[in-house]
């Protein structure tokens, strides 16, 4: 891990982390799930940090933020990453699940996730760390009332591709809205309300009783995300 840079921003008004991963040696990096208002704040780092942006990975089709992604690829040439299936007609690429991809000896694995939305992935960081979008966050998951969302599919996503992972496996979210940067394994299956003491019907039966309102950027955002943040 000494070789890899890691590096998690946020950004307040829509409560989302990007995370910066690079080979040190190469100097070559990625980022994931980067957010449009973020952008030069993304490109000074990575400028101070002397690393060539190679690749941009979208955890899934997000609807509470536009993505920086086509904006940071017309600035870097960098290459647009995007789960199997997403309906996306501007990738350059789309990581299977359980497909690879390497960045000097930074290895990043798809864990397909799908039920907050229908193609969605988690990524696996060196078999350390885990990139969960918004499968699971700590404490919490996401909502699955819409793009194609299933709460049954999301309890198995998590309970069978996350929760079976190592349990000091690190679980980094793609939102946080209490402040928390970090959690594990072993932490979100010991103390996460969401999925502690609930079954796959009673997950179901909880998730489709939430009637929480509708994302504020949800209708510009959806279809701009599937042009890679190309408004």
């Amino acid at each position: 891990m000494k070789i890899m840079l890691f590096r998690q921003l946020f950004d307040e008004e829509s409560s989302t982390y990007t995370y910066l991963i690079a080979d040190r040696s190469l100097k070559q990096a990625l980022l994931v799930d980067p957010v449009l208002e973020q952008v030069e704040r993304d490109r000074k780092l990575l400028y101070e940090l002397q690393l060539t942006l190679k690749y941009c990975l979208e955890t899934h089709i997000h609807a509470d933020h536009i993505t920086g992604t086509g904006k940071l690829r017309g600035i870097t040439g960098c290459l647009v990453i995007v789960p199997e299936n997403a309906p996306v007609n501007c990738a350059d690429g789309f990581l299977r699940d359980r497909e690879v991809l390497k960045l000097g000896d930074v290895i990043i694995e798809a864990i397909a996730t799908p039920g907050h939305t229908d193609s969605h992935s988690a990524y696996l960081v060196n078999n350390k760390a885990v990139l969960t979008g918004d499968a699971l966050f700590i404490r919490g998951c996401g909502r699955t009332d819409f793009q194609g969302g299933n709460a049954g599919v999301l309890y198995d996503s998590v309970t069978q591709r996350l929760f079976t992972l190592p349990d000091e496996t690190l679980v980094y979210p793609a939102h946080d809205y209490n402040g928390h940067s970090v959690s594990t394994i072993r932490e979100e299956k010991q103390y996460n309300p969401r999925f502690l003491g609930r079954d796959r019907p009673q997950f179901i039966t909880f998730m489709n009783n939430l009637n929480l309102p509708d994302p504020k950027k949800m209708i510009k955002a959806v279809p701009a995300n599937q042009k890679c943040g190309n408004i």
